[in-house]
């Protein structure tokens, strides 16, 4: 543990922020629907955070190299505690949408930040317990925040001053107990073309996660609420997506090192088919059958990006992991910007039956994708891999340096 203890002031950090950016996700489509917005309205909010997020991707190492890692998190963490605030002043979707899009490029600068900062300190002895804990903390800061919108209530501006306050509070431990400021990172190269030509299933593999999971992030609590669920229980249905998306990440990894990884994303996204369709023509209004149901969902669903990632760096050569890595998050918030637009259009039209069938069909498509490229391209032999499973969180290009071997990183 002592490897791990100078890190633990930026841990704490990356997990005030999780947990506050996981409450925010959520809060904001029940205060819309509350306030009366449509869910068609809601989607068009989540859309503005994907566009900020990807954006933020895009120009964050521009920023910690002209202005270093301390800099960049004050003012990032100072906009978006801001811009929470103002949407419990003015509540209308237009002004949310303007505060949710200057909220995605702050909180991806956030992550960037405190990743790359991990990223620089770990060591070739502490890496591993780093980014076990580093899963943890994102776990349960996720699933704790969740619970704190029906202990609070929906009513006036308590959330978004909590949300306001964790951001804030997100400056405390690096101020007080990390003194160092880290060398600027390197600049992260966007080359989609080459990541298109390294692993076409993996670029539309990424694009139907982020159409069909950030559509959960986003809308699955107007899908709840429309079931009739009470606000705990639509907090214990979005907990259990995300704790599923745990449970079958290392045994599908484990899998697929050994196997062709095809095979291994085509069952996940067979399983994501099947229990999508269950809650859609299934579990009905039935609380505990949708709390199950989505559980299972997220098993299957959320490993994909991590299987799509190890799938595209099988086929990398030496110099281009890093590419692949920035490549694929900014393809996943392209899905992530649509999904939640077609998701919430098709639940506001449709019901609550249509939206879990939007993500059978966006995971069906991709299902088909996947044949064809199986027939098109030969797998790289188990043997002949530079590159095994790492489970990786969507929130910024350095999380793929921190799980990565020192080895690797230095090709990368």
């Amino acid at each position: 543990m002592s490897h791990v203890r100078p890190l633990i002031p930026l841990l704490v950090t990356a997990g005030i922020l999780i947990g506050g950016n996981g409450l925010q996700g959520t809060y904001i489509a029940l205060r819309g629907s509350a306030e009366g917005f449509s869910p068609s309205i809601i989607g068009m909010i989540g859309a503005g955070y994907s566009v900020g997020f990807a954006i933020g991707c895009i120009y964050v190492t521009r920023l910690l190299r002209r202005i270093g890692h301390i800099r960049t998190f004050s003012a990032m963490a100072a906009v978006s505690a801001s811009a929470s605030i103002g949407m419990s002043m003015v509540v209308d979707p237009t002004f949310w949408f303007a505060m949710r899009f200057v909220i995605g490029i702050a909180v991806a600068s956030l992550f960037a930040t405190v990743e790359s900062w991990i990223n620089a300190k770990v060591t070739n002895a502490n890496r591993a317990r780093t980014l076990s804990i580093y899963r943890f903390v994102d776990l349960g800061s996720v699933t704790v925040a969740q619970y704190i919108i029906p202990t609070v209530g929906m009513e006036g501006p308590i959330v978004f001053n909590i949300i306001a306050i964790a951001l804030t509070l997100s400056l405390v431990p690096i101020s007080v107990a990390d003194k160092s400021s880290p060398r600027p990172p390197e600049a992260i190269t966007f080359d989609l073309r080459a990541v298109w030509r390294i692993s076409p299933l993996s670029v539309v593999g990424v694009v139907a996660v982020g159409l069909s999971m950030a559509a959960f992030r986003n809308i699955g609590p107007i899908y709840a609420k429309e079931l009739g669920m009470s606000i705990t229980s639509i907090a214990t249905f979005m907990s259990a997506g995300i704790i599923g998306g745990v449970v079958l990440q290392y045994p599908l990894g484990i899998y697929s090192d050994r196997l062709d990884r095809r095979r291994v994303i085509l069952w996940a996204t067979m399983g994501s088919i099947i229990t999508g369709a269950y809650l859609s023509f299934g579990a009905g209004t039935n609380e505990l059958a949708n709390i199950v149901s989505v559980f299972l969902f997220g098993a299957f669903s959320m490993p994909l990006y991590s299987l799509c990632s190890a799938h595209a760096n099988d086929y990398a050569k030496e110099g281009e992991h890093a590419l692949v890595s920035a490549g694929l998050l900014f393809f996943w918030s392209v899905g992530a910007t649509i999904g939640p637009l077609l998701a919430s259009m098709l639940l506001e039209y449709y019901g609550p039956r249509a939206f879990f069938l939007y993500t059978s069909f966006i995971f069906a498509g991709f299902m088909i994708f996947t044949l064809q490229r199986m027939r098109v391209r030969a797998p790289v032999p188990p043997s002949e891999r530079k590159w095994r499973f790492r489970s990786l969180l969507r929130t910024s290009a350095y999380f793929n340096r921190l799980a990565t071997p020192p080895e690797k990183d230095e090709q990368a």
